[in-house]
């Protein structure tokens, strides 16, 4: 084996009698290595914005979330009491959520109300979107709502200037069927701060107090869900299979991914085609190892029969040429990584790409995953194997063995 490799090296470093053999062997790994770190790079950026986003979703969804299966509120009481015995469970946070029409001036927006519980804040990370102002709900017997950015720019909302509440409209669950025409719920209430996440949340959700909330939907002692946080997220899975078995089908049990399953799933399928993608550009750029070695084989076939001759069998032969087909791809394949982890790294701690200054992310993020960078070698190293064999053995077949 090592006389293999020795002979391998010679013929990728030794100077041909075409010297188009040389240039094609090196172009074939530039073209690797660049096409290497370009794959490291973009699946780690692609990483990066996952995280980005999961990040952001994660901060106002709950680890797991328990809904009715059938309407839209429910009691508490009735459930509360089969999840006390789960020591898993550290916190459990009673929501509420349906849509009002909200209006401020002559402004008004359909927007979704969520009331919550002062325990929200700890199954969730609701604290951390705040851009303006704070996450106050309610304050010396008077409420207050956290509001999106989006909601604040279509209702003219200012924070440093709020002479005027906004108002609160929602129809009563139980409708008069007299004279009395009063079927509608109406609460004004100040706004204490503004969060952002996207547009999908930052002009459609609005959080204020569950008592206000609740008031506001003529639901008393109802709630839409109950939020929970697992004290070690890797029981997060086995935690939800129990409260599944536990509360039985007149409950839907979620936990954060399956919250917003659409998303993750849309950014992993983008991540899969990305790599496939990348794949087939590193498959194309292997034919030039295929051309490298065709020509050498071709060049060689007198060394071939004087090694024969000399007592090497065949198969020996031809891995000397499967050798340099395979230190053409490792070694585009190591510059490429070393170049892609090194890039990925210094834009990891000193962020040398940024946005401008109106994005919401001030620098492009990126996330090195070792299992992407392992999965990258597994295809460089089989895509080499495929490009090697195909020349060596074809023509290999076309030399006339003679001792």
């Amino acid at each position: 084996m090592r006389l293999i490799l020795l002979l391998a090296i010679r013929y990728l470093f030794s100077k041909k009698s075409n010297n188009i053999i040389n240039l094609i062997s090196w172009i074939s790994l530039l073209a690797i290595s660049i096409i290497t770190a370009a794959f490291i790079i973009i699946i780690s950026v692609m990483n990066g914005f996952t995280s980005v986003v999961s990040d952001l979703y994660n901060s106002v969804e709950p680890d797991i979330k328990i809904s009715p299966a059938k309407g839209k509120y429910f009691n508490a009481d009735n459930v509360l009491p089969l999840l006390k015995n789960n020591n898993d469970i550290q916190f459990i946070a009673k929501t509420i959520s349906n849509q009002a029409l909200v209006k401020h001036g002559q402004k008004q927006l359909l927007v979704s109300i969520k009331g919550v519980d002062t325990l929200f804040t700890k199954v969730t990370q609701a604290k951390s979107i705040i851009q303006k102002g704070t996450f106050a709900l309610k304050e010396n017997n008077l409420y207050y709502a956290v509001i999106g950015q989006g909601i604040a720019n279509e209702l003219d909302i200012n924070l440093s200037n709020q002479f005027s509440p906004i108002i609160l409209y929602s129809p009563k669950r139980i409708k008069n069927t007299g004279t009395n025409t009063d079927v509608i719920n109406e609460k004004a209430i100040y706004v204490s701060g503004i969060f952002s996440i996207n547009d999908d949340f930052d002009y459609k959700y609005m959080f204020c107090d569950i008592q206000f909330a609740q008031d506001l939907f003529d639901a008393e002692n109802l709630i839409s869900s109950l939020e929970l946080s697992v004290k070690n997220p890797s029981n997060i899975n086995k935690v939800q299979e129990q409260l599944k078995q536990t509360l039985g089908k007149n409950f839907v049990v979620k936990n954060r991914e399956e919250l917003n399953d659409v998303l993750f799933k849309t950014l992993q399928t983008e991540k899969l085609w990305t790599f496939i993608i990348l794949s087939f550009i590193l498959i194309i750029a292997t034919f030039s190892i295929i051309s490298a070695l065709t020509m050498l084989i071709i060049e060689k076939q007198q060394d071939i029969q004087t090694l024969y001759a000399l007592g090497a069998h065949k198969q020996m032969i031809e891995s000397i040429f499967m050798v340099e087909g395979f230190l053409i791809t490792f070694g585009g394949a190591l510059t490429g990584l070393i170049l892609g982890i090194l890039i990925c790294l210094i834009q990891i701690h000193f962020h040398i790409i940024t946005f401008n200054e109106n994005s919401i992310l001030p620098y492009y993020p990126v996330e090195l995953q070792w299992q992407d960078v392992i999965l990258v070698v597994v295809v460089l190293l089989v895509i080499g194997f495929l490009a090697a064999i195909y020349p060596v053995r074809f023509f290999t077949k076309e030399i006339k063995w003679r001792r």
